[in-house]
């Protein structure tokens, strides 16, 4: 074939077309002559490419095509449109649709807390089965402590961040398991639940409280919020009610994969607190006041945005046009 008379003959409509792509506005006539344009075109190109792959010729027509199918299917939004959307309306509003499990997790976290710190502070037997009297006496006046200082500030918070980070992406992704998440609030609670009692044994309680208050108060939140994502996960599977089931987990799976990149940022900032603001020498009061403001101001956004938007039927799934096809049509 003839390349130079073949692009002869077909410049005009290669021209108009790429007159129409670039036009800001385009009637209903020109709309219907670009997408025959564009097919044309198409054709022409897949001609040039088996003949010329490399060629100028074919680089600007592959140029012009995409602008072309940019016109006739859409332009993605702005990414700042989408960034403004994520934290606004959807991350508030799928945090917000966990509230009453995050709350049910964070109080079986309490409980079972609760009841191995009063049986190793009650129980010798049980003290001595933990650790040696000079083992629990290391731990309650230097282990403990020297643990949030022995590390440089920054390095240590990143260290927690990304491991605090993994745990909750766990509890998120592994919840359709269904033992995960229960696995993980016990053996959390229990390792808690022990040292606050080898602290309550050793009658240091305030110690332990004044040191574990300041980042725990948003970090075990964070724990329970990607708890509540697992088990929702998880129920979508066992009762996915009138939605088909792999509809259903999948779009559970979506609205807490949001949940999840929210709770990377959660556990930065508190990871920050565990880093400089827990082993610092600021009183206790000061210390325990900056980690309930964190956990109030966490608690505030959940509320003010995240009701209105779960309320106008925001879930913080992607949107339908992202999503795909939810159901199946011929």
């Amino acid at each position: 074939m003839d390349m130079d008379a073949f692009s002869a003959i077909n410049a005009d409509r290669w021209s108009r077309l790429h007159e129409l792509a670039y036009k800001a506005g385009l009637t209903g006539s020109e709309s219907d002559e670009l997408l025959a344009l564009y097919q044309s075109t198409s054709a022409h190109l897949s001609l040039i490419r088996s003949l010329a792959p490399e060629s100028g010729l074919s680089a600007s027509l592959s140029a012009t095509l995409a602008q072309a199918r940019t016109r006739f299917t859409g332009a993605r939004s702005n990414v700042m449109a989408d960034l403004a959307r994520f934290f606004v309306v959807a991350l508030p509003a799928a945090l917000y649709r966990l509230t009453w499990l995050t709350l049910a997790c964070g109080a079986v976290f309490v409980l079972v807390g609760a009841v191995y710190a009063l049986w190793i502070s009650g129980n010798p037997d049980a003290l001595r089965a933990v650790a040696s009297e000079a083992a629990a006496r290391q731990y309650v006046e230097e282990d403990f402590i020297n643990y949030y200082s022995e590390n440089p500030a920054a390095s240590f918070a990143g260290a927690v961040w990304t491991n605090n980070a993994w745990i909750s992406a766990q509890a998120v992704a592994l919840g359709i398991t269904g033992v995960w998440v229960p696995m993980i609030l016990f053996a959390n609670a229990q390792g808690v639940g022990i040292a606050a009692g080898i602290f309550a044994a050793a009658g240091k309680s305030d110690v332990f409280f004044s040191y574990i208050l300041p980042h725990g108060l948003m970090e075990l939140t964070a724990v329970f919020i990607a708890s509540a994502a697992g088990l929702r996960i998880f129920w979508a599977m066992v009762s996915p009610g009138p939605r088909p089931r792999g509809r259903a987990v999948a779009e559970e799976g979506r609205s807490l994969v949001t949940v999840a990149l929210g709770l990377v940022l959660v556990l930065f900032v508190s990871g920050l607190v565990e880093g400089f603001v827990t082993p610092s020498a600021l009183p206790v009061w000061a210390k325990i006041g900056i980690g309930a403001t964190v956990l109030g101001g966490y608690w505030l956004y959940v509320v003010v945005c995240g009701r209105p938007a779960y309320l106008a039927g925001e879930r913080g799934d992607l949107r339908r046009e992202d999503a795909g096809y939810s159901d199946i049509t011929a």
